[in-house]
């Protein structure tokens, strides 16, 4: 099993409050989450990862598939003595909060997954992009994913924070990106999800061409104990968004969770 070293951010929140989990998309770094991760410290301690070559995660030494981005999970929360979470992931941050449940639902408390699936996208075209960032590099992304990431509105309101968002894609290392890409291309918990029993928010967003409303919707009914739930006015990358909605509902699911 290949087991890639995941960096993690410094639990920040109340002394004593439960943890809380933050896993971002592809090409992203914690940074996706900064302003929801600010309003969920007023009731939780907070940390948030990076993907294997991401931001301060190191470039791994070979492939992994997303379970294996799970137990480097796992491991970073061990190495500060954190056992039991909250978890809330966007895209192949989702993906990961999958496998993290389907792993060991005793340490997950709940888990929000966003804007996300339980199979992403098809196998060819994971490996046509991994095959194009080689070839060219993340930079060669950015104009697309600012398509599929963003609203123009967002882009308007909040052009500092769309902007370190795409340059988190083209400072992502491009072997590190085509190998999370091949990783993608072969997840598939489609006949799994029966097997949560932890409760589970499947969010999605209004504008989200990536991962629709159909994805979220097999998640919540997949599971045993599944809510769906839609954020308005945002695409791909909801947390960056409108981060007031998402931490609103997360909170609030988080709160009520057994």
């Amino acid at each position: 099993m290949t087991v890639p070293r995941i960096a993690i951010t410094e639990p920040r929140g109340p002394a004593g409050a439960p943890l809380v989990v933050l896993g971002a998309a592809l090409g992203t770094t914690t940074t996706l989450w900064d302003a929801a991760a600010h309003l969920l410290r007023d009731r939780y301690r907070v940390l948030a990862f990076d993907h294997p070559g991401h931001g301060a995660s190191p470039v791994p030494p070979e492939p992994f598939t997303i379970a294996e981005v799970g137990a480097g999970v796992f491991v970073a929360l061990d190495s500060i003595g954190e056992r039991e979470f909250h978890y809330a992931g966007v895209s192949l941050g989702g993906t990961v909060g999958l496998e993290l449940l389907l792993a060991a639902s005793d340490r997950i408390l709940s888990a929000a997954i966003v804007c996300s699936g339980a199979k992403i996208g098809e196998l060819p075209g994971w490996h046509e992009r991994a095959a194009a960032v080689r070839v060219d590099g993340t930079a060669s992304l950015m104009s697309g994913a600012s398509e599929r990431w963003f609203t123009p509105a967002s882009i308007e309101r909040n052009p500092a924070v769309t902007t370190r968002i795409l340059n988190s894609l083209r400072d992502t290392d491009d072997e590190s990106y085509a190998m999370c890409c091949e990783a993608l291309a072969n997840f598939d918990v489609r006949d799994a999800l029966g097997r949560i029993a932890k409760p589970v928010l499947a969010l999605w967003a209004e504008h989200d061409e990536v991962t629709p409303e159909s994805l979220s919707t097999f998640i919540a009914e997949g599971v045993q104990h599944g809510r769906v739930y839609e954020i308005k006015n945002a695409s791909h990358l909801a947390p960056a968004e409108q981060p007031a909605a998402v931490a609103a509902v997360v909170n609030e699911f988080f709160g009520g969770a057994p």
